[in-house]
């Protein structure tokens, strides 16, 4: 992996956004169509690998927009880092099923830890982005919880980064 070629994401979980776990509606689809837009600008500027830490919400978005982007860009990689084996354990069946086709479809996965710890997703996000150039995130301003401890190590980490307002 080209670390200069590669891009994770950050962001927010659905509980956290205002239209919740309602994919369907307008603010959700169009949050959608701008990270499906930043990632293709990124293609086109000459990434190829993508990390997700597949988390509901901007992760996953994030990993399926890679997957379809991939039928157009098959030189396109997605990476799944995954926080711990179990991640998905208390998800309902339609978001298992989601997270189980992406990692199919992925061309790597990295599981960090064997269980969870409560360094688990702390040590995921640092994994992405030492492993990265490029950081799309998706947060309010300022952001907040997991995505602004993940900004400001990229930040520190002197890696670039793209926000996307909700």
């Amino acid at each position: 992996m080209d670390i200069n070629k590669t891009c994770c994401f950050t962001g927010k979980r659905p509980q956290s956004l205002p239209f919740g776990f309602n994919e369907s509606a307008r603010e959700c689809i169009d949050l959608k169509n701008k990270l499906f837009d930043q990632i293709e600008i990124a293609i086109l500027a000459g990434y190829n690998t993508f990390i997700s830490g597949m988390a509901l919400g901007v992760d996953l978005w994030a990993a399926e927009a890679v997957l379809e982007l991939k039928k157009s860009y098959p030189e396109v990689r997605l990476i799944c880092a995954i926080p711990y084996k179990n991640q998905s354990y208390s998800w309902n069946r339609a978001q298992k099923k989601r997270y189980k086709s992406c990692i199919k479809l992925s061309d790597e996965q990295v599981i960090l830890n064997k269980s969870y710890t409560k360094d688990c997703y702390f040590e995921r996000n640092k994994y992405m982005v030492d492993n990265s150039s490029l950081v799309i995130a998706v947060c309010d301003n300022p952001p907040t919880g997991g995505t602004a401890h993940t900004l400001n190590y990229a930040k520190r980490s002197h890696k670039k980064i793209i926000t996307i307002q909700v």
